[in-house]
């Protein structure tokens, strides 16, 4: 994502995946030309703790990141549990969820 690899990212994501990002939700195709258009632009991605479990077909991967992003043109950096669900399908793993929780610093909940 952060190198923008659209052709690689439109094989890896399902045709019926969900983003949830803090600006809204969306499917495939959005998420591909957002990243395409540089509209959110994935810089650089801290990563504290990454949980896998799996489930039959399916794999359920928790991060705990620190994302550096731009956003509509402007530099942000934001601590996220990131979840991402993959389905397996064929012999392959296919991107069925992608969803970015902001986390509250200490003391804010």
């Amino acid at each position: 994502m952060s190198d923008k690899k659209v052709d690689l990212l439109d094989n890896l994501f399902h045709e019926k995946a969900v983003f949830v990002h803090m600006g809204g939700s969306w499917g495939k195709e959005k998420e591909v030309n957002v990243i395409k258009s540089g509209g959110i632009w994935y810089k650089k991605a801290d990563i504290h703790e990454v949980s896998v479990n799996i489930i039959d077909n399916t794999a359920i991967l928790l991060n705990r990141i620190t994302l550096l992003a731009v956003v509509g043109g402007n530099e942000v950096t934001n601590p996220f549990i990131v979840t991402e669900v993959y389905v397996k399908q064929e012999g392959s793993w296919k991107l069925g969820s992608l969803s970015f929780t902001k986390l509250l610093p200490p003391g804010d909940h």
